[in-house]
């Protein structure tokens, strides 16, 4: 169990916490929308505490950094991306290498 899954279990599970306690009468679909992606996000983060894949689901960095935009509804990631930074990471600077040769 690395230290940055038990940090992004903690942030989900206070972002839900947040959401919750801030409902007041008939939640919005918004609200209601939020709130089930903080949650499913705490869930995927305790199932990977025990995960072989970590964190990241990746085979190739099991342990590594979640991307702080895996989940972003407003920077959303391209699709097929997953949750691996650095993997992400890769094919950010592979993308702007082939701009770049142009």
């Amino acid at each position: 169990m690395s230290q940055a899954e038990v940090r992004e279990l903690q942030t989900a599970l206070h972002t839900a916490s947040d959401i919750a306690f801030a409902l007041d009468g008939e939640p919005s679909a918004e609200q209601t929308a939020a709130l089930v992606d903080a949650l499913r996000r705490a869930l995927d983060a305790a199932r990977a505490l025990g995960d072989d894949l970590g964190g990241t689901g990746c085979r190739e960095h099991p342990r590594g950094a979640v991307d702080p935009l895996y989940g972003d509804k407003e920077d959303p990631l391209p699709p097929g991306w997953g949750k691996c930074l650095l993997c992400n990471d890769r094919r950010r600077r592979a993308g702007a290498q082939r701009y770049a040769v142009r």
